[in-house]
């Protein structure tokens, strides 16, 4: 069953009129209803087309958090060979929200990284939604350094509402862990490109986000907090998050303009949970053109790229 959006209700309601007719036409097979389905589909498709033109910062947020949109081991599955998971920070413990090892990209070897939030309750939890506890991101670290150590191109999958906030984490020293994986990203010799697959949250997002080149999905978004968050802090009032939405500039499209992302993955109409194929072909697409750009650069030039763009932020787009 789809999973609609609150501003898609009245798309459900359409197809799922469409879909009822088709139903009772396979108990009746006297009953010919193909038109009528044929004429909903198109009032459907040319309502989703107008729902998805101009997208609110709030609605993208949604969209990106969407429960059927890919997540990281959907796009290992379907963009890299030979995966092997390595487990483990060599410390603590495996976390589990954290996966990464060794693949062929386009028969190329790369070490892959990323959040993966899981997709069912079972897997969410043992996931813990996506949120990073330390021993991530010190697991994250040493698959970097393993790349640097052998050559390997890094990629990276960012989707987290942000890195977990618990007792034991910070026990543990998560903003360490994190600030030591965002050091990491800026230190090592070999390709990093990262592509913001669904929410980019705070520091657990720019600790695997700190790369040479950075790509967003259409309806991906990338903030120093959740628009909840914000709008708790600013207004005392959780409800006002779609203020906060427009206010942060959180869209694929603002951080174009800011230089924050080098560059915007076109989605499929309706969100990448409408069409995973089409969405996996268009990643597929704009990792081997940003790998390609950073091939022929040796370790000094990939550090200064990377140490540059980042120096340079802040300093394009202010009047946009």
């Amino acid at each position: 069953m789809t999973h609609y959006l609150e501003f898609e209700k009245p798309l459900a309601e359409i197809e799922g009129k469409a879909e009822e007719l088709r139903a009772m036409a396979r108990q009746n097979e006297e009953m010919d209803v193909e038109d009528e389905a044929k004429a909903l589909d198109t009032k459907a498709q040319e309502l989703l087309s107008e729902l998805y033109k101009s997208l609110t910062p709030w609605r993208k947020c949604q969209v990106a958090r969407h429960p059927e949109r890919p997540h990281c081991k959907d796009y290992i599955a379907a963009l890299f060979t030979e995966f092997t998971p390595l487990a483990g920070d060599r410390n603590f413990a495996d976390d589990h929200a954290v996966i990464g090892g060794l693949a062929r990209f386009n028969d190329q070897p790369v070490v892959v990284i990323g959040h993966e939030k899981g997709h069912d309750t079972k897997s969410r939890i043992e996931r813990n939604f996506g949120m990073a506890r330390p021993e991530g991101y010190r697991k994250a670290i040493r698959l970097m350094e393993m790349a640097d150590k052998f050559g390997l191109p890094v990629i990276t999958l960012v989707d987290t509402p942000g890195a977990y906030p618990g007792k034991g984490a910070e026990e543990r020293g998560q903003s360490e862990a994190i600030a030591r994986s965002t050091e990491k990203c800026l230190q090592i010799g070999v390709p990093l490109v990262s592509v913001v697959i669904g929410e980019g949250g705070s520091g657990g997002a720019v600790a695997f986000a700190t790369a040479n080149r950075v790509a967003m999905l259409e309806h991906s978004v990338y903030s120093v907090i959740s628009p909840e968050g914000c709008a708790s802090i600013l207004w005392k009032d959780a409800e006002k998050m779609r203020e906060a939405a427009e206010a942060l500039r959180l869209t694929a499209q603002d951080l174009e303009k800011l230089g924050v992302n080098d560059c915007v993955i076109e989605e499929p109409l309706g969100g990448a949970h409408r069409n995973h194929d089409a969405t996996f072909e268009a990643v597929r697409t704009t990792l081997g053109a940003l790998l390609n750009d950073l091939s022929g650069k040796d370790a000094d030039a990939l550090l200064k790229d990377r140490r540059e763009r980042f120096l340079s932020l802040g300093s394009t787009g202010l009047a946009a």
